[in-house]
């Protein structure tokens, strides 16, 4: 029952592969999400946003955070310690792990900070301005041209 036909999404649009894509790679995960590391998303204002990891034992040369084919990758790798120590109880995982975020088109990466145990991932929504909203001239029959703002203020 988890198999969507986007058969008719095709025939009615255009330029919507990856939506389908995407929709069909998170309705075909089967296996649980890992839930190590915890995590938080925000939005910070309009355009941005806030991935903070908790990565309580990790030091920033142990994480790794990248960009690639439209996902941000975050990973960590612990160096082996030099020092063998004994936990009596051992609460704090230092465990590798790598977390993939898929990113909305026009979502670039602004900078990562780590501090207080937590990786904080700043990231921004730039739209170009060919996709921003632009007003169409509309040509008359006669062949000349009018622009809709402009006969709108000529009627009073």
């Amino acid at each position: 029952m988890r198999n969507l036909d986007f058969a008719p999404l095709y025939r009615a649009t255009v330029g919507f592969d990856r939506f389908a894509d995407m929709m069909d790679r998170v309705l075909s995960a089967d296996v649980a999400q890992p839930t190590y590391p915890p995590y938080n998303i925000e939005k910070t204002a309009e355009d941005a946003y806030r991935i903070s990891i908790a990565v309580a034992g990790f030091t920033p040369d142990d994480l790794s955070v990248e960009v690639k084919d439209g996902s941000l990758l975050v990973s960590a790798r612990k160096v082996a310690e030099e020092t063998e120590r004994t936990y009596l109880h051992r609460g704090i995982a230092t465990r590798a792990f790598e977390r993939r975020f898929a990113l909305a088109d026009h979502v670039r990466v602004a900078g990562a900070v780590h501090e207080h145990g937590m990786l904080h991932i700043d990231l921004v929504r730039e739209v170009p301005e060919a996709m921003k909203p632009r007003r169409i001239e509309i040509a008359r029959a006669n062949g000349s041209t009018q622009v809709l703002e402009a006969k709108a203020e000529t009627v009073n």
